[in-house]
């Protein structure tokens, strides 16, 4: 079986701009989450990436045209720009490895994945058409250039029977409902208008031209034409844009294979780039690709990662509703009062190789070894955890890592503060070993939808790679009772020696998706 190395890792998370930034926060046991202002004054703790794409610019400038940056800037969501800052420092370490990705040519994979996409992208542009759609039903619903309407309004009760359907006026309705009333009221009439109709069978016309001549310069004449049409036509009747026009393509740059298409392009990598989606467990899904990948001989080297937006509105509102978020004001840490999760954003990215192959060529590895990846689904329930679904990735890890469960000395949790908590460990117990030391990172860096796994297996690995395991916000007295009940061998406050032997990692996703790392130290 083909050993797996780490050739180049890149973090982008709260308070750390980059691996090293990142690895020097984990020596502190504080939280890195801040209040979130996303509703105005509210009670809510999030992570917010540290993070600007402007540190990026000069590595993008030597290597691609003058507009490459800026148009990143302008086109990409978060996800995207992040999960490239994560591949630039991720090639910083080992030198040459952006050559041998690129002569690796097909052999070179991307798989970065994303727990919830473009949020921040699809909720600006929805706000947009929906305020476009608002000006647009006003203006051809207007009784002033409404026919229909005006009929309507002359006729007596008795003879509207032909108008079915028609909601209230919005002065009929309570004013708590007034708003929704007015649209309502808008958009029937727009449906109704003749000068609407009029409007459009003229647009048809435009819409139908074709191009004539040579096919290219044809096809720029049409453009210019169609263009100088369509402004005479809403000159003509004083129209604002159509919502159909309000509509930026940003959204479809920006689906969730973006990221990795991108990354795919900065480093010029030819082989297969996709995007796996598996909630929480989308980095170590990714891995597994990776690793089966290379072990098939498919690949030699694979970028995997995962990327979720800074929090937005909508999803720290969804988060909360789906009562799996803490709302008081204070953080909320695993293990403790299960009050809730923090909802977090950024990038993890890994560059993982044939390690033989690697070493030959000269490139160095970082971190541990990962030895296998068990995943499985838990069919069971959207959000509420299983015991059979993780039991059985955890015993696929092992099996194919080939170690027996006893091996295991150090164990990283899901673990997000809700009470999924304890069954999660006392699951862990009928596995592996008593002496087993856990760690819980939540309530240091909060979760990252796609990207929290990824930062929880980077921190375990960092610290078996610099001999100590990093503190965690957790402090003895603040464990849970019954938690405690169970097991009382945790990574608290303070750092402590990595043990010898394997370490396991478990991330537990959305709609019952597992993931389990097994990882031995490299000098093991």
């Amino acid at each position: 079986m083909r050993r797996i190395g780490i050739f180049g890792w890149g973090i982008v998370a709260p308070r750390s701009r980059n691996i090293e930034a990142f690895a020097k926060n984990l020596e502190q046991s504080e939280s890195w989450l801040g209040p979130f202002d996303g509703f105005g004054p509210n009670n809510f703790l999030v992570g917010t990436p540290d993070f600007d794409f402007g540190e990026y610019k000069s590595w993008i400038d030597a290597r691609f045209p003058a507009n490459r940056y800026t148009r990143l800037v302008e086109k990409m969501d978060p996800t995207t720009l992040q999960a490239i800052a994560t591949f630039v420092q991720a090639l910083g370490q080992n030198e040459g490895m952006e050559e041998e990705l690129q002569h690796l040519g097909t052999a070179a994979h991307v798989y970065i994945g994303t727990g919830v996409g473009n949020i921040p992208t699809i909720s600006r542009i929805s706000m947009e058409l929906y305020r476009a759609q608002r000006a647009w039903d006003r203006f051809w619903g207007d009784p002033g250039r409404n026919k229909a309407l005006q009929n309507y309004v002359s006729m007596t009760a008795e003879e509207r029977p032909g108008y079915v359907d028609v909601p209230p006026h919005p002065e009929e309705v309570p004013a708590a409902k007034r708003d929704q009333a007015e649209e309502a009221w808008y958009k029937y009439w727009t449906g109704q208008s003749p000068e609407l109709q009029e409007y459009l069978t003229t647009l048809a016309e435009i819409e139908g031209m074709n191009v004539e001549g040579t096919v290219e310069a044809g096809k720029m004449k049409l453009i210019k034409d169609k263009q100088r049409s369509k402004q005479r036509l809403q000159a003509h009747w004083g129209a604002p844009e159509p919502p159909w026009e309000c509509v930026s393509p940003d959204l479809i740059w920006n689906i969730h294979n973006t990221p990795a298409s991108q990354v795919s392009m900065m480093g010029r990598i030819h082989g297969l780039s996709m995007a796996p989606v598996a909630a929480c467990s989308t980095f170590g899904v990714c891995l597994k690709l990776g690793i089966d990948a290379i072990r098939r001989g498919e690949a030699r080297a694979v970028v995997v990662g995962a990327t979720d937006p800074p929090p937005t509105a909508l999803l720290v509102g969804a988060f909360y509703r789906a009562h799996v978020s803490a709302a008081d004001g204070a953080v909320s840490k695993p293990l403790t009062g299960l009050r809730g999760t923090h909802v977090s954003g950024g990038s993890v990215l890994w560059i993982i190789g044939d390690y033989e192959y690697m070493i030959e060529k000269g490139f160095q590895p970082v971190g541990m070894e990962p030895m296998a990846v068990g995943v499985s689904s838990d069919a069971d329930h959207i959000i509420t955890p299983s015991k059979e679904g993780p039991r059985l990735a955890v015993n696929q890890a092992f099996e194919n890592a080939q170690v027996s469960p006893e091996m295991v000395s150090t164990w990283d949790l899901h673990a997000t503060a809700t009470p999924g908590d304890f069954l999660e460990m006392e699951n862990l117990l009928e596995v592996v070993p008593d002496s087993v030391l856990v760690t819980a990172r939540k309530g240091t860096f909060g979760h990252g939808m796609s990207a929290g796994g990824g930062w929880e297996l980077t921190a375990q690995y960092l610290g078996y790679e610099r001999g100590a395991l990093y503190p965690t916000p957790l402090s003895k007295e603040e464990l849970n009772t019954e938690i405690g009940r169970l097991h009382d061998r945790f990574v608290y406050d303070a750092s402590c020696p990595p043990p010898d032997g394997v370490a396991g990692k478990l991330s537990m996703g959305i709609g019952g998706i597992n993931a389990c790392v097994i990882s031995k130290p490299l000098d093991l």
